[in-house]
């Protein structure tokens, strides 16, 4: 598959975000609560080690018992809170350590999710692809560090979809947004245009359909983000 240049595709900058607003319209209730909560740990207003209830997180949310509690549990099995019967829940601490830890494991599944979505990428996927593309760089240009983690969600889930490899994500996805949380902590304030070089080269690579270049590309991601990390644990 050739890709045809994501700002000559995408001139009507609205199209990306119609087309996630539609997405999210659709979306059960348990996906809705956990992108909400999942937000809320990211972006720290959940804050790390903080404890809350299951019934303050309902009213917060704005969703039901049962769709609350099933995010909850994907969000315990993914690492980022503890949840105690009879004692409330608990965030996940933050360990800038533990970000190396994260980007050594993301590495081989995130070459291995890029590869496969080059060889693999279907139109829809194409298209998912070039509005994230494009939503991250309108956040560059926005300097809109929500923006740019709401993009990179969006960047994670299209090449999900174009890799056509459900164990590959399965593991991939906790050790995402484990990542975005760490970035936001202790990166957000640095340049958005050059995280946002690299996941757009990435992009490029698939929709080139060339498997060795973005296998490269997302090893090259990774190395930038571990740089990050490095950086973060020595202050």
């Amino acid at each position: 598959m050739r890709a045809v240049d994501i700002s000559e595709k995408y001139h009507n900058e609205s199209h990306g975000i119609a087309a996630l607003d539609t997405a999210v319209r659709f979306e059960p209730a348990a996906t809705k609560a956990y992108r909400a909560l999942e937000r809320m740990i990211v972006t720290l207003e959940l804050a790390p080690g903080s404890t809350t209830t299951e019934g303050a997180l309902i009213e917060r949310v704005g969703l039901g018992r049962t769709p609350v509690r099933e995010a909850l549990q994907r969000l315990a099995w993914e690492g980022l809170v503890d949840i105690r019967p009879r004692a409330g829940l608990t965030v996940a601490p933050l360990n800038p350590g533990d970000w190396l830890r994260v980007l050594d494991t993301r590495r081989g599944v995130e070459m291995v999710l890029a590869k496969s979505a080059a060889r693999f990428a279907t139109p829809e996927a194409a298209d998912r692809l070039h509005e994230a593309a494009l939503a991250m760089r309108q956040s560059v240009i926005a300097s809109d560090v929500m923006m740019f983690l709401e993009a990179d969600k969006s960047l994670d889930e299209a090449i999900a979809l174009a890799a056509d490899n459900p164990f590959a994500v399965r593991l991939a996805a906790p050790l995402q947004t484990h990542s975005r949380r760490f970035w936001f902590r202790y990166q957000r304030d640095t340049s958005l245009a050059e995280a946002a070089e690299h996941h757009v080269t990435v992009i490029r690579a698939i929709l080139d359909g060339d498997e060795d270049q973005a296998e490269k590309e997302a090893d090259r991601l990774i190395s930038l983000l571990r740089a990050n990390a490095d950086a973060a644990v020595r202050r």
